[in-house]
This record gives structure tokens, sequence and C-alpha cells, in this order.
């Protein structure tokens, strides 16, 4: 019988990536995101489902799982849905930080609360949230994004133990800079206070400096939904890899004083 995914925020990215690398290998694929009407691309192809979904939305939620789930089995749920909000937290409107948390970290928690009736009553299911090395170590000039992935990991990991009891699995998967993201999904708070600061990060975080592209980081979506492991966090992307091995390697203090020295020779 062929399996199922869910997935949120599947109009670039990972999100796309992961839709058309799940297709390819046979499974069903609901893809949501907030303009169905406008893809040109994921409509064309086998096994692909698109629903209207914006994570932000509460009734929305309810409805697109409700009908979601009236199409038969789901096995997987791929929380990908976000963006970053990058600049400094004097440039940022409430709103801004608002919808940054509604996001990225509300938005997951409340699809996969609208899901976990389904996964408990039949003992069975998967949980899988796009995360960052952001939510791993904090990077500058973006404290409401690194807040809302720092958010993810604290919630999954504590979510792990009460999904446990049902059989249910939830997984994070932590990609550190991936080729596209960035300069299309960004929103930017400017402050002429600390345009020196954002300017040396943009540079040290430009596309071109990318670790991984959408399709490498698609392809641990897989190996996470499949493995068959009770695996927590998948670190992705030689960057993310290094950089974590680097503050685990170090402590805190002496990697905050790297990524100053990093800026410093931006």
């Amino acid at each position: 019988m062929k399996k199922t995914i869910f997935i949120t925020g599947a109009s670039t990215g990972i999100g796309k990536a992961t839709a058309k690398l799940f297709a390819a290998k046979g499974w069903n694929v609901i893809a949501t995101l907030r303009k169905p009407e406008a893809e040109s691309e994921l409509n064309l192809l086998d096994n692909i489902t698109l629903m209207p979904l914006d994570v932000t939305d509460r009734e929305q939620i309810k409805e697109t799982t409700q009908k979601a789930l009236s199409l038969g089995d789901i096995d997987v749920v791929f929380n990908n849905a976000g963006y970053a909000l990058m600049g400094a937290l004097e440039a940022t409107t409430d709103e801004q930080l608002v919808q940054q948390m509604e996001t990225n970290f509300l938005g997951v928690v409340r699809v996969t609360q609208a899901f976990i009736p389904y996964f408990r009553e039949k003992k069975a299911g998967l949980f899988i949230t796009t995360g960052s090395s952001a939510g791993l170590m904090g990077f500058p000039i973006s404290s409401m994004y690194d807040a809302s992935k720092w958010a993810l990991e604290g919630w999954s990991e504590s979510l792990s133990f009460e999904l446990a009891e049902f059989g249910v699995g939830i997984k994070t998967i932590e990609p550190g800079l991936v080729a596209t993201e960035i300069g299309a999904k960004s929103v930017i708070a400017s402050h002429p206070a600390y345009e020196s600061l954002l300017a040396k990060f943009l540079a040290v975080i430009t596309p071109d400096k990318a670790a991984s592209t959408a399709e490498q980081i698609a392809e641990v979506v897989y190996e996470a939904a499949t493995d068959g492991k009770h695996t927590l966090r998948y670190v992705c992307g030689e960057d993310a890899k290094t950089l974590y091995a680097q503050r685990l390697a170090v402590g805190d203090e002496a990697f905050r004083e790297g990524i100053k020295q990093l800026l410093a020779e931006a």
C-alpha cells in the first residue's frame, strides 16, 4: 500500500523538493501552500494533491487537516512552512515578531495538534519538522528567527515523550544554509545603527556560500521518514555539521567568540 506524506510550505525550497522526491519514490503527497492556484509545477506531477494552507490561519488548519484525512491514511506530516526574519530586534515591529512566531513556531504546533488524535488512535505516525542550525546555535542579527527555531527544539523534545506513549514519532531536520532559501524567504528589518553588523552577517550567509541544495535536504527528510529510527535530530549540511560539532567541542562562550571573529573578518 502506498504511503502518504502531508507537507506544509510546499511552494518553494525544501518543501517543493521534498514533495517531488516523495512523489518520485512512489508516495502519495498532499502538498499544501498558501496559493495552490499559483503553482505551475507540482500540479503537473503524478501522486501529488495540492491543498490551500496558511499555517497562521487556525480555521484553515482544521479544514485542510480534515479534508486531507478524508482522502485516506496519512503516515507522515512534514511541518516545513516558515521564513526568516532578519535584522536587529530594535528595528523589528511588533507585527513582524508576532508573525515570525505565528508562522515558524505556532504554525507547526497547531498543525501537529490537529493531526495528533488521528495518529494516536491508529497508534502510528511520524511528525517531521524543518528546524535549523539556528535552533542549535544563536547567530547575529536574527534573534526572532533563532528564537522560533530554538522554541521548536524544546517543544519537539518534550513532545517526543508523550507521543511515544502511542507509537508516534517526532523528528527535526537541522539544515545549515540552503541555496535559494535566504533571499527568497527573508524579511529584513533595517536600522541605521546596525547596518554594519547586518551587512557583515548577510555577506557570510549569501546563497553562493550555501552548503546544501533543497534537494539534498529533501533526501534527509526521506531518510528520516523511512529509516525506522527514533532519532530526534538530523543535523544536515556540512556547514551545520561542522559548526555544531565545533560548538559542542569548544563550549558556548568560545563558540560565540568564534562567531565574532568570523564577522570581524567578513
